[in-house]
């Protein structure tokens, strides 16, 4: 527990790595992977991202947001473990009700002051505002300030991502019609980011996929040139783990002012939406002031 007794919380979308959340005590609360059998799993806990893959030949899930019980019973345990207040990180408030849930729940905890940050983003980059909430708290930086300040680690934290299949992103609805169009002809990958509100949208066209992993690559160290040092991060699905090496190699060699490359698995949640071919980065200001 740390000194200010303020509990950190997420969800699993936001990928933070489960190591980090065990050595800081962060909370997360598992969305949830539903069949049209009736049978509902919890991402990260009862079904991991290699089975989803494997049942995709058979089914594409739905998933859903932890519950406001589910968020109100977190808040709770957090205070029956000692802590004073809390932190809620959420994926962005534009693609989940995640964030709204816990606003109306956080709202109605008597003694308890929470508030909820959205980060404005997916995946690992959300992961990203997680940890540095986490080194914020620990900072001893006061609980009223923490709210400003991690808008301003979301403003300054940015995600990429393509896929080789739009199917999955637009029949989930996280993508529209003319996004899922462009990507369906001439062999277009769109690069993926999400905008200031946190949606979906485009950050640059790609010809093929081995186009768009370099375009991404372009696109990071341009964000990264305009800090002093930068924080990044790669993500890979269940059946594209073997670019990690490379993408690195790739990511190093174009951002000189690289201070940190963490590596992210896609969780289960997210790879219903993305499907099973996914690689992704995100780069984030590593000289924010705490």
């Amino acid at each position: 527990m740390n000194d200010q007794r303020i509990a950190v919380i997420t969800d699993s979308g936001t990928d933070t790595p489960a190591e980090f959340c065990r050595e800081h005590d962060v909370r997360v609360m598992p969305l949830h992977i539903n069949y049209a059998d009736g049978t509902s799993f919890q991402s990260g806990v009862d079904i991991t991202a290699d089975e989803v893959t494997r049942r995709l030949a058979t089914e594409i899930p739905k998933t859903s947001l932890p519950s406001p019980h589910q968020i109100q019973t977190t808040l709770e345990q957090a205070r029956a473990d000692g802590y004073q207040r809390a932190v809620v990180v959420t994926i962005a408030s534009a693609l989940s009700a995640t964030n709204q849930t816990a606003h109306m729940v956080a709202g109605q905890m008597e003694d308890f002051p929470t508030i909820v940050v959205d980060t404005r983003s997916i995946g690992m980059v959300a992961g990203m505002v997680v940890e540095r909430t986490v080194q914020m708290v620990e900072a001893g930086v006061p609980f009223e300030q923490l709210l400003s300040r991690l808008d301003s680690v979301a403003q300054q934290s940015n995600v990429f991502f393509a896929v080789k299949s739009l199917d999955f992103l637009y029949r989930g609805g996280r993508i529209n019609g003319h996004i899922y169009r462009i990507g369906s002809v001439l062999n277009i990958k769109p690069v993926l980011t999400c905008d200031d509100e946190g949606y979906y949208t485009i950050a640059k066209k790609a010809r093929g996929w081995d186009r768009a992993l370099d375009t991404m690559v372009s696109l990071v160290a341009d964000r990264a040139r305009q800090y002093k040092r930068a924080r990044l991060a790669i993500c890979c699905s269940s059946t594209t783990r073997d670019l990690y090496d490379a993408l690195e190699q790739k990511l190093r060699a174009a951002v000189p002012n690289v201070e940190s490359v963490q590596r992210h698995d896609l969780s289960a949640d997210l790879l219903v939406h993305t499907g099973p071919e996914m690689a992704g980065m995100g780069v984030q200001n590593a000289e924010l002031d705490f």
